[in-house]
C-alpha cells in the first residue's frame, strides 16, 4: 500500500510538485461555474455588485443602521460591510464546498497516481479568485465615490494570507471527514450561517459589551476582518505582532489538517 507522508515538508512539497494541474483544475471549476450562462463568467463581477447593493439597502435603508465611528453615508456603510463579506466568502465558500470534495471526485480516488489532496486547494484558489473579483468590485466603487483609496490597499494579500492558510487547514480535514461522515456537510452549512452574525461583519467589535468582544476574538475570522477594513477603509497599518501569531497559528491548522487527511486517505477507496 502507497505511503502518504503527513509531513510540512511533503504539503509544500506537493503544491510545488503540482503546481500546472493546480492552476488548470482552478481554471476548469471557475470557468465550468459559468458554463452555459448568457453572461458566463461576467458574473462572477455582477454577483458582488447585486450582494453589494442588497446588503446596503436591507441594513442602511431598512434598519437604518450606522458604523459606529463612521458617517452617516450609505455608501461607506455598504464599503465597511462588503470588506468583511469578502473576506467571510472566502471562508464560507471552501468550507461548505470541502465535505463534498472527495464524494463529488470519486473517479480520482479510484486513480493512485492522481494527488487527491490538491483537491482542496483547488476549490481555495477558486475562491480566491471570486475574492479578488469582490475586491476589485470594492475598488471600484470606492474610487467613484471617495477617490483613490489608501495605499495601505496593498498589503490586503498579506493580511489575507494566515486566512487562506487556515482555511486550506479546514478545508482538508473537512474533505476527510465529508467521506466517513456524510452528516458533516449539513453541520458546516449551520455552522457558516451561525458564523456570519458572530463575526463583525455587520457591526463592529467595540459595539459589543467588553466581556463579549473578548468572546468574539476567538473567532478565527475576527482578526483578519478587522484588519482588512483597517488597511481598506483606515489607512491604518495593521498590528505586525498580531498577524505575525495569526499566520503561527494558521500554518499549524494547514499543516494539521494536510496531515490528517493524508492519514485517513487511504480508506476512501473502501468507504467510497
Amino acid at each position: 500500500m502507497r505511503n502518504f507522508s503527513p509531513s510540512p515538508i511533503e504539503m509544500l512539497h506537493s503544491l510545488w510538485r503540482n503546481r500546472g494541474l493546480i492552476s488548470s483544475l482552478i481554471k476548469r471549476e471557475v470557468v465550468g461555474r459559468y458554463r452555459g450562462s448568457f453572461m458566463g463568467i461576467l458574473w462572477s463581477f455582477f454577483n458582488p455588485v447585486f450582494m453589494l447593493a442588497v446588503y446596503t439597502f436591507v441594513f442602511s435603508v431598512v434598519f437604518e443602521a450606522r458604523w459606529r465611528g463612521g458617517s452617516d453615508s450609505k455608501t461607506e456603510f455598504a464599503l465597511i460591510l462588503f470588506a468583511g463579506m469578502v473576506v467571510f466568502n472566502l471562508f464560507a465558500e471552501c468550507a461548505n464546498r470541502s465535505p463534498g470534495l472527495i464524494l463529488s471526485n470519486v473517479n480520482y480516488v479510484k486513480k493512485i497516481i492522481f494527488p487527491l489532496e490538491i483537491l482542496p486547494v483547488v476549490a481555495l484558489g477558486a475562491a480566491a479568485f471570486h475574492l479578488l473579483v469582490s475586491v476589485l468590485v470594492w475598488l471600484l466603487f470606492h474610487v467613484l465615490f471617495f477617490g483613490m483609496p489608501h495605499l495601505t490597499l496593498l498589503l490586503l494579500p498579506f493580511i489575507l494570507l494566515p486566512l487562506m492558510l487556515f482555511t486550506l487547514g479546514i478545508a482538508w480535514l473537512l474533505a476527510s471527514l465529508g467521506v466517513y461522515l456524510r452528516d458533516v456537510g449539513q453541520i458546516v452549512g449551520v455552522a457558516t450561517t451561525a458564523l456570519l452574525f458572530l463575526s463583525p461583519i455587520f457591526y463592529p467589535v467595540s459595539a459589543l459589551p467588553e466581556n463579549y468582544q473578548t468572546l468574539l476574538h476567538f473567532n478565527p475570522l475576527t482578526l483578519v476582518i478587522e484588519q482588512t477594513r483597517q488597511v481598506l477603509i483606515s489607512g491604518t497599518m495593521p498590528n505586525i505582532k498580531l498577524w505575525g501569531l495569526y499566520l503561527i497559528g494558521s500554518s499549524t491548522v494547514a499543516w494539521f489538517g494536510f496531515a490528517w487527511f493524508q492519514r485517513t486517505r487511504r480508506g476512501f477507496a473502501d468507504v467510497l
